[in-house]
């Protein structure tokens, strides 16, 4: 009954306190005095740079592929699936930003004109992160914020905090492209007390970072999710999730998602388990496309470094279809110890996605590859 009561009383002081803050009342956004003998927040302005590297090599054993000559082959590369360059800052204790460039290989053999590209094969550069960010930690509890730019999707980052293997491969809804992980917006994120959880909602554009808005339809995200016990030792590390994203491509269409979510954190073992149900409709004229599917993966720790990533999706891209897309992801991996801010991480993995009637028939698709994750 206490923790029940800890919980309703943290979710009322904040919706308070959120309500003072969106009403802009002039009590809320006053300066904060400091205690006396307490220590001012600090106001020095301060700029990081750091990056991230996802580099691997990778052996396709199927489906094989065919030379001009007609002989046929394995494919196999040296990649660098992507670069960020991170550069963070302070203005104030309250105001901070945040520029990320994604450094990515264009692959697109014809530009936009319908001639060869000369960009195909090239590293691009192209804009990912660039917000502003209102920090509310003077009102509200700790990691409350107002951001506005280009940023996070609520649950893409907020996932992979907790999964950490984006270097491998983008998380169920992402992957199938129902997501996308940045996108820009207008987006406040509300902590509650005593840490049971948080509310992430937004406007966005909608389209995602990768593509410029078309219309004048925005999409509304929102995630709520839930820490039960987050003072009991064992269960601490339980989350309940919901994630809603209302949109639609024009006016009159649908691109809706509704995702359920369940995630573990533990010294041993990290865990999830997502249920995702999707509406499509491309037009106003057009018929509704809904697809629905569920992943369930685990990263076992086997000893001090040493873990593995376990990880089943399974796809149904259209419910009145019996087609389906099963992957399922098996690897071991190593986790150099951080060292002032620095993360190193190998993983070995074979990533195999086999295809039950689709028509056309697909071949399966099998890829053994080694990983690996730098982030300075």
């Amino acid at each position: 009954m206490d923790r029940c009561k800890r919980f309703g009383e943290s979710i009322l002081h904040s919706l308070v306190a959120a309500g003072l803050v969106a009403g802009g009342g002039a009590a809320a956004f006053a300066q904060v005095t400091p205690a006396a003998g307490g220590t001012p927040p600090d106001d020095t302005p301060s700029v990081k740079v750091g990056g991230v590297v996802f580099a691997d090599s990778t052996y396709q054993d199927s489906p094989e592929k065919t030379n001009p000559d007609g002989s046929r082959y394995k494919p196999s590369s040296f990649n660098v699936g992507r670069a960020y360059l991170n550069v963070t800052g302070n203005i104030s204790h309250r105001i901070s930003f945040r520029i990320t460039p994604d450094i990515k290989q264009e692959t697109k053999a014809v530009g936009a004109d319908g001639k060869p590209s000369d960009l195909n094969g090239s590293y691009v550069f192209r804009l990912k992160y660039a917000y502003g960010q209102l920090s509310l930690d003077d009102w509200l509890p700790k990691g409350s914020w107002v951001r506005l730019g280009m940023q996070q999707t609520p649950l893409i980052d907020y996932t992979e905090q907790i999964y950490r293997y984006r270097f491998q491969g983008t998380i169920y809804p992402e992957r199938e492209g129902y997501l996308t992980s940045s996108d820009a917006g207008l987006t406040s994120r509300f902590a509650f007390a005593h840490n049971y959880g948080d509310v992430h909602f937004g406007v966005y554009n909608g389209d995602g970072y990768s593509k410029a808005e078309a219309n004048n339809e925005k999409g509304l995200q929102i995630r709520a999710s839930l820490r039960p016990a987050p003072m009991t030792p064992v269960l601490k590390g339980l989350r309940v999730t919901g994630f809603w994203d209302k949109d639609a491509p024009v006016s009159g269409g649908k691109r809706d998602r509704l995702l359920g979510q369940l995630t573990f954190e533990h010294p041993r073992v990290n865990a999830g388990f997502d249920y995702l149900e999707a509406t499509d409709k491309a037009t106003s004229a057009g018929s509704e496309v809904k697809g629905k599917g569920w992943s369930l993966w685990a990263t076992p720790r086997l000893a001090k470094g040493w873990e593995l990533l376990l990880r089943y999706d399974d796809h149904k891209p259209d419910t009145t279809q019996d087609a389906t897309k099963k992957r399922t992801v098996a690897g071991v991996a190593y986790w150099f110890p951080v060292e002032k801010g620095v993360s190193t991480a190998f993983l070995l993995d074979c990533d195999r996605v086999r295809y039950d009637k689709v028509s056309p028939t697909q071949p399966d698709d099998k890829r053994f590859a080694l990983h690996a994750l730098l982030t300075f």
